[in-house]
């Protein structure tokens, strides 16, 4: 029996290349392309029958790894293999919390996708091993998953990254007002701000508790 294969990607030339990977197999069977995670769903909910799909991460509106997590929730049984050009730890992190069963570098050949495929579909998780390997060293070390999650859970804006990073330097309020053309107000708020997302209560502490974390 075939396996039927669903492509998602927002980029034509990456799905032509990656419909063309799955075609050169006699067990797998292409069923339907796709350019965005919400018509993907709609989709499923009209009954597209898959029973793996290949998902794009970075993608305008719904991204991969948000609509991996949807589809994982309403139909769990479907497999889901990332394809990306990134292989940096967070976008690893979140994709398997996500829930994605395989992870591939998307300029990988087609044999070994081929038996990334397979092995997925029988249990296994099918990866690039240089994502395999990051993978291992994630699950190895749970401080550096936490510091991620950590990192995503209180995600200081741009403007709030620059204050403190002109606090670690020992500006007073007025001077970083300065620097930053705002009103000492202004900057009393973002610090204001910092403070509540780090869960501390001096400068000393946010700087200590965002190095640690690796924010600045």
């Amino acid at each position: 029996m075939k396996i039927r294969i669903a492509i998602l990607d927002d980029n034509r030339f990456l799905l032509k290349a990656l419909e063309e990977k799955v075609s050169l197999f006699n067990d797998l069977e292409h069923r339907i392309s796709l350019v965005s995670g919400e018509v993907l769903l709609q989709k499923l909910q009209e009954n597209l029958n898959v029973d793996l799909i290949l998902m794009d991460i970075e993608m305008p509106g719904l991204n991969g790894i948000d609509t991996t997590m949807l589809v994982k929730q309403k139909f769990p049984h479907i497999k889901i293999i990332m394809l990306t050009v990134f292989d940096n730890d967070e976008y690893i992190f979140n994709a398997i919390k996500a829930g994605a069963d395989g992870y591939f570098l998307k300029d990988t050949n087609p044999e070994d996708l081929h038996r990334g495929i397979i092995s997925t579909m029988n249990g296994g998780a099918g990866m690039t091993p240089s994502i395999a390997k990051k993978t291992l060293k994630l699950l190895r070390n749970p401080e550096a998953v936490t510091q991620l999650a950590y990192q995503e859970e209180i995600s200081l804006s741009s403007r709030e990254i620059e204050v403190l990073e002109y606090l670690c330097t020992g500006l007073s309020h007025t001077l970083i007002a300065e620097r930053l053309f705002l009103s000492p107000n202004t900057v009393r708020k973002h610090i204001e701000n910092i403070y509540k997302k780090l869960q501390v209560h001096s400068k000393i502490e946010a700087v200590e508790k965002a190095r640690r974390h690796n924010l600045i």
